[in-house]
């Protein structure tokens, strides 16, 4: 019995070792999943790897490359199930196999329902032992956005935005500037640097004129998000900080089928991408917006806001997890404008539920961080 726990804090050790590798190119791998690698002979790491981009090379093939010889008859540790199927790049099995490896441990199963299980069972068919399910809750928590697009279709959304401590994001004027301190807003773009998209109402971007991009001190961003606009009347200024960036940074708008046909050519003209929704008049049909965005790769969605924005994807039951921000700040007026907008609610038993919940200090500034969904993916 102390030998089989033993060997599992041994093979978590290990597994630990290839979260952090894999979590090295999140935000860099979409609409691929993060994984990291470990090669393991007696008891001693011969080769590490991580996939460090969408198309390249994937962890396996860098941990085994690493390893060479040594990789004969040692263990590899991966969180994800190895690929079995040619994409962009060979099958990993195939150079499991070729490295003479002996064992493999994997943290979770690959979610696509049209090649889960079809890498493990390659490799037991071929003498290898697999033991699968090694920190596979770490594993799952790291990419669900890849998860999520894989079984859905639909980007992983994550809603973000800053507070005063009596829950208000601006004043009754719509001045916001600045809720959250410069910590926070830094950990911001941080966000923003790993999600695949970032998500405004046209109040929002009439209000601010965001840019909506990634910015790091000391670092460059190798990839900027795509910048959505839900703006159901085109409503977008053409010389707005958004249109007038269009042709470097990707931007989408999403506009209501009754839109005007003219606003669109000089959005379009801009270098402005817009989608338009079936429906005419009201607000955006947000499950199958998410469901377009999915179409074209987003696999990572960061909605910003305003509020009612917030309660739109809240109530449409799309969003998955939250940051919220809150500053050491009391508004204290009632027609300040707040946090999130939803539906009525006469009874606090109607409340929606928050789970998985984590608290993180920027300065004075708390982040509470959770999930929408109870057992998420």
């Amino acid at each position: 019995m102390a030998s089989e726990s033993s060997s599992r804090n041994r093979d978590e050790s290990y597994m630990q070792e290839a979260l952090r590798l894999a979590a090295r190119g999140r935000g860099r791998t979409s609409p691929n999943p993060a994984v990291g690698a470990v090669v393991v002979l007696d008891d001693r790491v011969v080769g590490k790897g991580y996939h460090r981009y969408a198309g390249g090379p994937h962890a396996e093939v860098y941990a085994l490359r690493e390893a060479g010889e040594n990789a004969r008859n040692a263990t590899l540790y991966v969180t994800l199930e190895p690929c079995n199927h040619q994409g962009r790049t060979p099958p990993c099995t195939l150079a499991v196999l070729q490295a003479g490896i002996a064992r493999v441990a994997v943290g979770m199963p690959d979610p696509n329902p049209n090649v889960a299980g079809g890498g493990a069972a390659f490799l037991q068919g071929h003498g290898l032992q697999v033991d699968a399910g090694i920190l596979e809750r770490e594993c799952r928590e790291l990419n669900q956005p890849f998860i999520k697009h894989a079984t859905t279709g639909m980007p992983f959304v994550t809603l973000k935005a800053a507070a005063t401590l009596d829950g208000h994001t601006a004043t009754r004027t719509g001045d916001s500037r600045w809720i959250s301190n410069e910590q926070s807003r830094e950990y911001v773009h941080r966000l923003r640097s790993t999600s695949d998209g970032i998500l405004v109402g046209i109040g929002t971007a009439l209000a601010d004129d965001p840019q909506l991009t990634a910015r790091i001190k000391g670092r460059r961003v190798g990839r900027q998000p795509t910048r959505i606009v839900l703006d159901s009347q085109l409503r977008l200024p053409v010389k707005s900080n958004l249109a007038a960036s269009a042709r470097e940074v990707p931007v989408l708008v999403a506009c209501a089928g009754d839109a005007s046909p003219e606003r669109q050519k000089a959005l379009e003209a801009a270098g402005v991408q817009i989608i338009r929704m079936p429906q005419s008049g009201g607000p955006i049909h947000i499950p199958s917006l998410l469901l377009e965005l999915g179409k074209r790769q987003i696999t990572s969605l960061l909605v910003e806001g305003g509020s009612k924005v917030l309660g739109a994807f809240i109530e449409s039951r799309m969003a998955d997890a939250f940051h919220f921000f809150y500053a050491p700040r009391i508004l204290g007026d009632c027609q300040g404008l707040p946090l999130v907008m939803g539906n009525r609610r006469d009874l606090m038993s109607d409340a929606l539920c928050a789970f998985s919940i984590r608290v993180r200090r920027f300065g004075n500034d708390v982040m509470l961080s959770g999930s929408f969904n109870e057992h998420p993916y």
